[in-house]
């Protein structure tokens, strides 16, 4: 994204997380679990949701924060070789560990260790470029930062940032919320900060479009293209696909059946990333 106006090119802003993926179950209270098949990759919001944009054949930008451990230079490395322009802010430390429990049905249950590593406005990164992208994906923790993104064609913002639109006063146009989240309701935002459109999502039953001006609309969920694995990272793979969709101008439906794809593919492999 530097240089020129990238109309299709796609910035995902986001943390990056250096995930343990294992197969197996959480113990009872006081017992041991024996997990299996440990993998071992970088993921995290930004992360999945760029390699994501990157397998649709998007231009993705992301933008990032790394420790100084072998970790981080490990991450950085293997993010990169997606083919994707990689800004990363440097930080003190490692990088942010975490442990993804994957059970038989492919449901995952995720433990992280310590802060998340996230990109802010003070980092001396490249923010002006977003503008001549398309489309940007918001998954940081900065306000100020998402109101240096609203500079884009496209804003899609996960609901679990929805206190950072209220705090940077920044409409969305699409916020991507879980309809079994409460933790992750547009309804606490302001008439004046309602996003242009709201997706819901749940999981294999498709979800819910609300778009401003019109009817509230359900989307079908596409069927996995093969037996589903594991369910990490499903969800910003999804928010990738619609965000990469919305900078190619398609219509939000059509934006938002590239998400379900790319969800559903995103269930076929162990892990957030998946194939280059």
């Amino acid at each position: 994204m530097s240089g020129g106006s990238s109309p299709g090119a796609v910035a995902v802003v986001g943390h990056v997380e250096w995930v343990t993926h294992a197969l197996g179950a959480l113990p009872e209270r006081g017992h041991i679990a024996d997990l299996r098949e440990a993998l071992t990759e970088p993921a995290g919001g930004g992360g999945v949701a760029a390699c994501a944009a990157a397998r649709l054949g998007a231009a993705v930008t992301l933008y990032t924060a790394f420790g100084d451990d072998d970790c981080a230079r490990e991450a950085a490395r293997l993010l990169a070789a997606r083919g994707m322009t990689v800004h990363g802010a440097r930080r003190t430390g490692s990088q942010t560990p975490v442990l993804s429990i994957s059970e038989e049905d492919g449901e995952r249950t995720i433990m992280v260790i310590g802060g998340r590593l996230q990109p802010t406005v003070a980092d001396d990164l490249p923010w002006d470029a977003i503008a001549r992208g398309g489309a940007v994906y918001y998954a940081a923790e900065d306000p100020a930062v998402l109101a240096l993104c609203r500079a884009a064609p496209a804003l899609v913002v996960t609901a679990r940032r929805v206190d950072d639109l209220r705090a940077a006063g920044v409409r969305a146009d699409v916020l991507v919320a879980s309809a079994n989240d409460p933790a992750e309701d547009p309804g606490v935002l302001p008439p004046s900060l309602a996003p242009g459109a709201v997706v819901l999502t749940d999981g294999a039953r498709g979800g819910i479009i609300r778009e401003a001006g019109r009817p509230a609309r359900p989307y079908a969920a596409l069927p996995a293209p093969g037996p589903v694995i594991d369910s990490y990272g499903c969800g910003d793979s999804f928010a990738a696909g619609l965000t990469v969709g919305l900078a190619r101008g398609l219509p939000l439906d059509d934006a938002v059946a590239m998400g379900a794809r790319a969800g559903a593919a995103c269930a076929t492999w162990r892990g957030g990333l998946g194939s280059a």
